[in-house]
């Protein structure tokens, strides 16, 4: 089996995504990287024009989005109660938190196969 046929089965593979090789894929995958980031990002012609790149820096985006959640998470316990916030209110935050803190990760494999996938086309080596 083919790595482009290994990413695109994975079950992380993003459905927004065509599959590699197809027709207008790389736009699809450069749409669905410049959603996972904040909108400011959209202006910078260098992460528009270098798709892998955009990937490079959404990945460490959401690195630094899972530490953050990582700290509120393993603070809500010490934090919370000095704000005031009731004993059901905590524990609903931190589920919260672990909830995030998944889908975190799944959009970080998701982007990580994407980024393997630009990276490795022709195209974008050119650039």
């Amino acid at each position: 089996m083919s790595q482009t046929a290994t990413l695109t089965r994975s079950p992380d593979w993003p459905l927004q995504v065509k599959s590699p090789g197809t027709h207008d894929w790389e736009r699809t995958a450069a749409r669905w990287l410049r959603d996972l980031l904040p909108a400011r990002y959209g202006g910078y012609l260098t992460l528009n024009r270098h798709h892998a790149l955009l990937a490079r820096h959404v990945q460490l985006q959401l690195q630094h989005e899972m530490r953050a959640v990582r700290v509120a998470l393993h603070t809500s316990r010490a934090d919370l109660p000095t704000m005031g916030m009731a004993e059901a209110v905590i524990e609903n935050t931190i589920r919260m938190y672990a909830i995030e803190l998944e889908q975190l990760g799944r959009l970080s494999r998701s982007v990580r196969l994407v980024s393997e996938a630009l990276v490795s086309t022709p195209a974008q080596r050119k650039r």
